[in-house]
């Protein structure tokens, strides 16, 4: 009896660190999307979207990526620059059929920032 909640446990262990991980990644094809990704690459992986809407701008601290940092930072810090930049904000709908979730994806500056569920998908009928 020991053993089986022993292995239960480390299970849901196992699954509630994946999931806090990236919460809102999803898969297109074999590939994860998830925050940071380049409009481009959203779009080779999971095909065009149905529509886009540009919403405007939004005013953005300029980060800089300077070498050095903590270990696991990937060698880099994040240095606040002392001005601000004006991001083109943008959402994109796409569409995978009526047995999958679309997704609404919002892009800052052409990456990705969020997504968000928007219901079931439809047949596309052209």
């Amino acid at each position: 009896m020991g053993r089986f909640w022993k292995s239960l446990t480390t299970t849901a262990l196992v699954l509630l660190l994946g999931a806090s991980h990236d919460a809102w990644a999803l898969r297109c094809g074999s590939r994860l999307v998830g925050e940071g990704m380049a409009e481009s690459e959203v779009i080779r992986l999971c095909g065009e979207p149905v529509t886009v809407r540009q919403l405007g701008y939004v005013l953005r601290p300029y980060i800089l990526k300077l070498p050095g940092g903590r270990p696991g930072t990937h060698g880099t810090r994040r240095v606040y620059a002392g001005f601000h930049e004006e991001l083109l904000v943008k959402e994109m709908l796409f569409n995978f059929g009526p047995r999958r979730l679309m997704r609404i994806m919002r892009f800052e500056g052409g990456y990705l920032v969020s997504v968000e569920t928007a219901g079931y998908g439809y047949l596309d009928e052209d």
